[in-house]
């Protein structure tokens, strides 16, 4: 797909069939989250594919934003492995990268027909604590991945944006 029409038809899934994705086609997914731009390509990014019967119990016992669908996202911060800025203590680019990150995820996912939600309605700690992610590592957000439902459509704020002179300044 082109893609301006990728951006501009992409939107949060909230209602997914229960087919499995393909395997190639979540490894195309991954690929994307490995390809994008990190600060100083250091990749802090950890990606746990939750799409056992447990797994996905348990993320549906931490968040109702599971949506049903098959396979769910975790990813991570690996504390330990962001870029820290020599300029300025206590600045650091892991949660952008690992932002980064998914949102390549998300525009690959649509691309190839796959949706996904970007779901940040969970307790981090709680999430850290039930798949056991090392000591170094913060959950930053789910993402959740499925074939649409045939009734998917996105929510009516979807198609809502401000005015441009609201958001951008130019100096």
């Amino acid at each position: 797909m082109e893609f301006g029409k990728v951006i501009k038809e992409r939107y949060s899934v909230r209602k997914y069939k229960p087919d499995m994705i393909k395997d190639d086609e979540l490894n195309r997914v991954l690929e994307a989250g490995m390809l994008a731009p990190t600060g100083c390509n250091y990749q802090p990014q950890r990606i746990y594919v939750l799409k056992s019967d447990e797994a996905i119990a348990k993320i549906r016992s931490l968040t109702r934003c599971a949506f049903d669908a098959p396979v769910v996202l975790l990813i991570a911060l690996d504390e330990t492995a962001d870029r820290k800025s020599p300029l300025e203590e206590g600045c650091r680019a892991g949660i952008q990268d690992v932002s980064i990150a998914a949102d390549h995820m998300m525009l690959a996912a649509w691309d190839i027909g796959i949706g996904s939600c970007w779901v940040n309605y969970f307790k981090p700690s709680e999430v850290k604590a039930a798949f056991a992610l090392p000591e170094n590592e913060t959950a930053v957000l789910l993402m959740t991945l499925g074939y649409p439902a045939d009734d998917a459509k996105p929510m009516k704020l979807h198609c809502e944006s401000r005015d441009m002179t609201e958001i951008v300044r130019i100096l």
